[in-house]
């Protein structure tokens, strides 16, 4: 009866501490992918396309990039969860202040999964804390400016990798109505200040 009794506390302990383990932890792992583009320079995210050699390979979702690419509210943009996190991205997008189309295959530096993992400063409403950079923002500016950051809060990031993308072919036209609800917002900016190809 006794023996009984310590077999079953030693495993409701157990599976006590396993729960608790995977509650405080954090590991990480949750990973995001999210796009940005410099203030008066949005893009549309045409094509994105993941891949974990040997276990996995998807789309995720596109549409409109914009604001923000620095300061408080950047670098920041639309993105979804990953899993696992991919070791290739292809991107393609069409730039409306410059009516051009631009792909690239980013291939993802080695380390960097690692990297993300290691805990940096995070502010909260609450306290301070360290979580993980568990987000990579790929930002798309004039030219085929391609910038990289982790980070797990605006503020915290790091830039990891800067890549030159180049024109592909495509037919502005598909993008007329768009363009014009752009050029109505940011038209006067892009006649005072052009590409600013030398910014980012």
């Amino acid at each position: 009866m006794l023996t009984i009794f310590l077999r079953c506390a030693i495993c409701i302990t157990l599976i006590a501490c396993q729960g608790c383990t995977s509650i405080t932890s954090d590991t990480g792992e949750h990973r995001r992918v999210t796009f940005a583009a410099p203030e008066h320079y949005d893009v549309w995210l045409m094509d994105v396309l993941l891949e974990k050699s040997g276990e996995r390979s998807w789309r995720q979702p596109g549409g409109t990039v914009k604001c923000c690419w620095k300061g408080p509210k950047g670098p920041a943009g639309p993105g979804a969860a990953t899993d696992p996190f991919p070791e290739l991205i292809w991107i393609h997008w069409f730039s409306f202040a410059e009516q051009e189309h631009y792909a690239h295959l980013i291939q993802i530096p080695a380390g960097l999964n690692e990297r993300m993992r290691e805990p940096a400063r995070v502010v909260t409403n609450v306290d301070v804390r360290k979580v993980p950079r568990h987000t990579l923002t790929i930002g798309l500016a004039p030219g085929g400016q391609i910038v990289m950051w982790i980070q797990s809060q605006i503020g915290n990031e790091v830039e990891v990798m800067r890549l030159q993308a180049k024109p592909v072919e495509g037919d502005p036209s598909h993008f007329q109505e768009r363009t014009k609800a752009y050029l109505k917002e940011h038209g006067d900016y892009l006649k005072t200040h052009g590409l600013q190809l030398d910014k980012w």
